[in-house]
């Protein structure tokens, strides 16, 4: 008799968990969480259609999580009245950093899957995506601040990406290196800060010390 389908879901899920974790994608081997599941090769394939389908079920919905939030704060702001934007900057982007945090301290295994062993899915490029929108958006508001009459620099789009680019890995670095909880706090807070330092000085068209 067929084992309950969620007991079996979930040694899988905890196999490949492990698998995963240890080798990343293109090194797990599917024999190796098969066997480790307690299952057969004929038994995954009841619930998974490949090692990559059994990746993104673990995945998937911290990816979502992530970046649902993540669109849902920049939407938010370009969202608002050109003329209000400017007192609203850093509250969208600052309430999500904090969420996120929280999001990533509370599921730092799967979480970890999806930005340090996803190499060979079609995740691999979660943080670049991020970056990509982060860049647009950026770009954009600097356009409304122009035309509201604001001296605003040109800043070329590759400084942008440099710039999102560092920010976003150095707050996953809190899941890289197992920071714990507080210090993960305290540290993407005085990480914002510095960048916001950074924003302000070249909006400022200052790009020298």
């Amino acid at each position: 008799m067929q084992e309950a389908t969620p007991v079996t879901l979930e040694r899988i899920q905890k196999a490949a968990m492990e698998e995963f974790s240890e080798k990343g994608f293109m090194g797990a081997s599917l024999r190796q969480i098969v066997k480790n599941a307690g299952v057969t090769t004929g038994a995954f394939y009841g619930y998974f259609s490949s090692k990559e389908a059994l990746f993104a079920s673990i995945v998937e919905p911290h990816a979502a999580a992530l970046m649902g939030c993540f669109m849902e704060a920049q939407t938010t702001f370009s969202e608002l009245p050109a003329e209000e934007k400017a007192d609203h900057i850093g509250v969208e982007s600052g309430a999500f950093v904090s969420w996120m945090v929280d999001y990533v301290c509370c599921h730092r295994e799967p979480v970890k899957l999806l930005l340090c062993r996803a190499e060979g899915t079609s995740y691999e490029n979660f943080i670049h995506n991020m970056v990509e929108i982060e860049v647009d958006y950026t770009l954009q508001y600097m356009d409304v601040l122009r035309q509201l009459g604001h001296e605003v620099p040109q800043l070329d789009a590759s400084l942008c990406h440099i710039i999102a680019s560092g920010m976003f890995s150095g707050i996953f670095e809190i899941v890289v290196h197992d920071i714990p909880y507080e210090q993960a706090k305290r540290d993407v807070e005085q990480l914002r800060a510095f960048y916001t330092a950074g924003w302000l000085r070249l909006m400022d068209g200052r790009s020298s010390p």
